[in-house]
């Protein structure tokens, strides 16, 4: 084989594995993005069924609900527009509460249940992850016309 054809050789192996592990991250990291919906959003049909994302508004007040004798959680987050019922086995944040806002990871089955694997509560007073707060104001916007 002459030096050139070997060049080349060695450069298009070399562009081929470029292209492949380009492709592969790529694909590993749609496969990993979680987008964040409000009830709202999931109610209009916007978020995806079966797939994870985020959910985010504010826990309804006396909506928690806990299985006896397991770790199993139900309650309701609602953005004041809709509400979505959201179940979740495992132990709660120490700052979860009633009437406080709270980011759940998970997904959405076909009958409108949210099976959350995490569930993130805010961490102070102050505090408001912002795709929530944004969430909140277009709710409170949009029943105030």
């Amino acid at each position: 084989m002459i030096p050139r054809r070997r060049r080349m050789l060695l450069i298009g192996l070399v562009l081929t594995g470029v292209i492949v592990s380009a492709a592969l991250a790529l694909r590993a990291f749609q496969l990993n993005l979680q987008y964040f919906f409000s009830p709202t959003q999931v109610a209009d049909g916007e978020a995806p069924v079966e797939r994870a994302f985020r959910l985010g508004g504010m826990v309804v007040e006396e909506s928690v609900a806990r299985e006896q004798g397991s770790l199993t959680v139900s309650f309701t987050v609602t953005d004041y527009a809709h509400s979505i019922p959201v179940q979740y086995t495992g132990v709660l944040p120490d700052l979860f509460q009633e009437g406080k806002g709270v980011v759940t990871v998970g997904h959405l089955n076909s009958d409108g249940q949210f099976f959350a694997e995490e569930v993130l509560a805010k961490h102070d007073e102050n505090y408001m992850p912002p795709e929530v707060a944004e969430a909140l104001e277009r709710a409170e916007e949009g029943g105030q016309q």
